[in-house]
């Protein structure tokens, strides 16, 4: 019982390190429906590995109605987990989540067909997935990357790395570090590709009004 009012004090911390709009712990133990979601999935996933499996599903369906999060009982989630405007997240039943991992509203972490087996991913320690992004597979997300907001990531993603678009794609930032919550200041490649082009264009009209130049003279 004492554990279980440690982890319940160290969720609650969680969200006030996560999240700025968080004032009270009343607040917070009320009303964040993400809290309420990891704190009912504990209930079931206990129910999940003793074997009451209708059990624990029903106590992750009632979860779902009440919060619009779908964690699956059979999920196994670290520690100071934390799901931020948590509508329309869904997380599979092998998914495993590591430690200090922060979800966004519309996360999916699922599978790709209806394999048996480990079929959804494996997401590591300090991992941030922004809005609307979807992992699908059995593979792992390294420590410390990010995922940006509506990327759909289908293969393994090494440590420390950022990762956008459709399919997700890895993105280097030249050693300037993305913020844990500043998952809206991603790298855009396409942008940077439409910057390289210009620069082409603009190299290849100097060229010109050079040779333009020399035929005159």
């Amino acid at each position: 019982m004492i554990i279980l009012f440690k982890y319940m004090r160290e969720d609650i911390e969680t969200i006030f390190e996560n999240d700025p709009a968080a004032r009270s712990w009343f607040e917070v133990a009320f009303t964040y429906s993400g809290l309420h979601a990891l704190w009912a999935h504990r209930v079931g996933h206990w129910f999940y590995k003793r074997g009451w499996y209708t059990t624990a599903r029903i106590i992750s369906q009632i979860s779902r109605f009440m919060t619009g999060i779908e964690i699956h009982p059979g999920a196994v989630i670290g520690r100071r987990f934390f799901i931020d405007h948590g509508m329309g997240v869904i997380i599979g039943e092998t998914c495993e989540i590591g430690d200090d991992v922060v979800l966004y509203q519309g996360v999916t972490l699922g599978g790709t067909g209806k394999e048996k087996g480990k079929r959804h991913p494996t997401i590591g320690n300090n991992v941030v997935i922004a809005s609307g992004a979807k992992v699908l597979g059995s593979f792992k997300v390294g420590d410390n990357s990010r995922i940006g907001a509506n990327a759909v990531v289908l293969s393994e993603v090494p440590q420390n790395s950022t990762v956008v678009g459709i399919p997700g794609r890895i993105v280097k930032r030249d050693g300037v570090r993305i913020g844990k919550l500043d998952h809206n200041n991603l790298p855009d490649p396409v942008i940077d590709m439409f910057r390289q082009m210009q620069q082409q264009i603009e190299g290849l009209k100097q060229e010109l009004d050079e040779l333009n130049k020399n035929k005159v003279n």
